[in-house]
């Protein structure tokens, strides 16, 4: 029987709404020593993320401070998951779209994250895991489906 989400995934994540400002969510990732931070809304909808790399490209080199907030620097098309999902399944799209971490929800609701790294550490999962990481770091315009990175 294949393994769901809900049997891998993180379930203690911290998040940040999109009026907080980008300190907070860089705050959060130092002391979580994660590299991204779901955005949830007041009802723990998961409306996007925010990692690391979206507080350099679109906060410090677009020279936003700090107290910028998280919204101008998102990312709000965001791939979502279910705790039901198989690994096999969810390890596929992260490959098609070129994900390394998938929010995993339940009615509407943000009920973990999953990471790449979650998949490999697990024996059993390795081989697909290597295989969505492997396209996952394929370049642009490489990629067998042609898509553009969303993260």
């Amino acid at each position: 029987m294949q393994k769901t989400l809900q049997e891998i995934m993180t379930s203690d994540v911290a998040t940040c709404s999109q009026n907080d400002d980008v300190y907070r969510a860089a705050t959060i990732m130092r002391d979580r020593n994660v590299g991204v931070v779901p955005v949830v809304d007041g009802n723990q909808h998961c409306i996007g993320i925010v990692t690391d790399r979206d507080i350099v490209v679109r906060g410090i080199a677009e020279r936003k401070d700090g107290s910028a907030k998280v919204d101008e620097v998102m990312s709000h098309d965001v791939i979502l998951g279910r705790p039901d999902m198989t690994v096999d399944d969810a390890s596929r799209i992260m490959a098609d779209q070129q994900i390394r971490r998938l929010p995993v929800v339940e009615n509407g609701r943000l009920v973990g994250i999953v990471a790449m790294a979650d998949m490999a550490v697990r024996r059993d999962f390795a081989d697909e895991a290597g295989q969505a990481l492997s396209e996952i770091s394929e370049p642009t315009g490489q990629h067998s489906q042609g898509q553009q990175p969303l993260q």
